[in-house]
């Protein structure tokens, strides 16, 4: 059965349906190493994208640079929230301690070519593929990942610290880290209640 296969069907099939959020309450505290994120980040790399436009933009905060995005996001939500009154001190610690708990994190960004005219969620489907590549390497090192739209996402004044522009999409953050345990169970629905099929007249 499927002879002209090259790798491995059943354990892609595992590393696919064992995928699961893990988030940053759950890592141990030990480092992702520096390797792994690098395989991450080439693996996403080949993320399906139309017309080659790769319009995927990561920047990474490791070790030490955890600590700057921390002082980023609870910074900028202080001055926005003190301009109109709506400053909540739990949420901007909550915005600067989260950070702490994860060994990387990563910003997700969508780079606009407007000489492509690629339209926008094409772009966007581009970046979410590369997310998923990244995830499904993590979950196959055995490392923790968490996407976030939390914090900054929609904030248009962050764009530039992650070198976007106006026209560009800021889509979350992945967190990453070691998991503290290694066994978690997750669920879906039946697919075949989602499925459409047309094979008929």
């Amino acid at each position: 059965m499927l002879s002209f296969m090259k790798y491995d069907f059943n354990q892609i099939n595992s590393l696919i349906r064992n995928r699961r959020s893990i988030f940053p309450k759950m890592y141990s505290g030990e480092q992702v190493p520096t390797e792994i994120i690098e395989t991450m980040l080439e693996n996403a790399n080949w993320a399906p994208t139309h017309k080659f436009t790769e319009p995927w933009r990561f920047t990474v905060f490791n070790q030490q640079g955890v600590q700057k995005f921390a002082e980023f996001q609870s910074g900028l939500y202080k001055q926005r929230a003190l301009n109109d009154g709506t400053f909540d001190q739990e949420k901007y610690q909550k915005l600067r301690q989260k950070p702490l708990l994860a060994s990387c994190i990563i910003a997700l960004g969508m780079k606009r070519d407007p000489e492509k005219r690629i339209p926008e969620i094409e772009e966007v489907a581009a970046v979410s593929c590369a997310v998923q590549n990244m995830y499904l390497t993590a979950t196959a090192y055995g490392v923790g990942c968490y996407w976030s739209t939390g914090g900054p996402t929609f904030w248009e004044e962050a764009k530039p610290f992650f070198d976007l522009g106006p026209e560009d999409k800021l889509l979350g953050f992945l967190y990453l880290g070691m998991p503290a345990d290694r066994e978690y169970t997750s669920t879906r629905g039946d697919w075949q209640q989602k499925v459409r099929w047309m094979e008929e007249d």
